[in-house]
C-alpha cells in the first residue's frame, strides 16, 4: 500500500477534476492520503473531502505558519474547537516560515508551541512546516525530548547533521519533489539516513518534481519521486 502523507488535495488547484485525480491516484496505488489543514478557509474543503472519502482521507488540524498573524490567538481557538470535536490522525500543518515574511516571528513561535502541546495532551504526531528555520525548531522542540511528541519534518531539506537531530528527537523526515531539484542537497543526505527514518509525501498540488515543476502535482509526482528515493539511499 503506498501512503500519501502530506498533501492539499482540498485546495482549488483540483475543483475542476478532483474526483477524476483521486481515481487517478488510487489507479495507481495510492490508497490513502493524509489532508494536513492550512488555516480558518481550508475547513469546509478540507470536511468535505473527508466526507466523500471517509476510507481514503485523513484529516490533520493546525494552522500553517504562513497563516499566523495579529489574531493568531483567535484563530487557534477556532481550530482547537475544530480537533476537540472531529478525528484528525495528527496536528497539522504546524512549524516556522522566515522565508517569505519574518513580521510574525514571535507569533508563529508562539502558535507552534501551543500547537505542539495540544499534541502532547492528546498523543498525535505533528506535521511541521520549515523554511529557513530549521534550527530554530529544534531549539524550540529540544524542552520536549522524552516527552512522547513525535511526527514529521515535512518537505525535508535541511542538513545531514539537522535530519540527524531531527531523527533524534522522535521525528521522520518527509521527502518529496524537492528531491530533484538542482539546488537540492538530499542527494547527498539520504544516502547517510537509513530508509526507516524517511517517508514519501507530494505536498499535492505543490513542489512537483522535474520534469514536472511548476505544474499541478499529483499521482504523478508521487510516483517518480518514490522511484528517485530509492535510487538515491
Amino acid at each position: 500500500m503506498y501512503i500519501d502523507t502530506h498533501a492539499h488535495l482540498y485546495v482549488d488547484a483540483f475543483d475542476v477534476d478532483r474526483e477524476a485525480m483521486v481515481k487517478r491516484a488510487v489507479d495507481a496505488g495510492v490508497e490513502r492520503f493524509l489532508l494536513p489543514n492550512i488555516d480558518l478557509d481550508s475547513l469546509e474543503g478540507l470536511a468535505a473531502l473527508v466526507e466523500k472519502y471517509p476510507t481514503q482521507m485523513y484529516p490533520m488540524m493546525g494552522l500553517h505558519p504562513c497563516s499566523v498573524g495579529a489574531d493568531y490567538e483567535q484563530v487557534l481557538e477556532r481550530i482547537l474547537t475544530e480537533l476537540k470535536d472531529g478525528t484528525y490522525c495528527a496536528i497539522g500543518e504546524i512549524g516556522l516560515d522566515f522565508y517569505w515574511d519574518k513580521t510574525w516571528v514571535d507569533q508563529q513561535e508562539n502558535a507552534f508551541c501551543k500547537q505542539v502541546e495540544w499534541a502532547i495532551e492528546r498523543n498525535l504526531p505533528i506535521a511541521i512546516h520549515s523554511r529557513e528555520a530549521m534550527d530554530r525548531l529544534l531549539q524550540l522542540l529540544e524542552p520536549y525530548r522524552g516527552s512522547g511528541l513525535r511526527g514529521v519534518f515535512h518537505c525535508f531539506t535541511g542538513t545531514l547533521e539537522q535530519g540527524l537531530a531531527a531523527i533524534d528527537l522522535g521525528f521522520m523526515l518527509g521527502i518529496g519533489g524537492v528531491l530533484t531539484f538542482k539546488n537540492s542537497n538530499l542527494a547527498q543526505t539520504l544516502p547517510e539516513i537509513g530508509l526507516e527514518h524517511l517517508i514519501l509525501e507530494t505536498d499535492s498540488p505543490y513542489l512537483a518534481p522535474v520534469p514536472h515543476r511548476g505544474k499541478r502535482n499529483e499521482k504523478i509526482g508521487r510516483a517518480s519521486c518514490r522511484e528517485r528515493v530509492f535510487r538515491t539511499v
